[in-house]
């Protein structure tokens, strides 16, 4: 079961550009880029803490996990 980071959907949902949650955050844009991606393989777990405390949601609504 691979697990999806819902990033880009949340954040299209939310009306917020990459860069604008990446400044809110304290990130760099381009980790907010490769969490958009499809493309994901590692991520620390404060990174997740991050963003779902600026975007106000719980991990649950940010990681997915999907069929095989």
């Amino acid at each position: 079961m691979p697990v999806v980071v819902r990033l880009k959907e949340i954040l299209a949902e939310k009306n917020m550009s990459q860069r604008e949650l990446a400044r809110l955050a304290g990130l760099r844009p381009n980790t907010i880029s490769h969490l958009c991606s499809n493309n994901v393989d590692r991520v620390h777990l404060s990174t997740f803490e991050i963003i779902c405390k600026t975007l106000k949601i719980s991990l649950n609504e940010l990681l997915v996990l999907e069929d095989d």
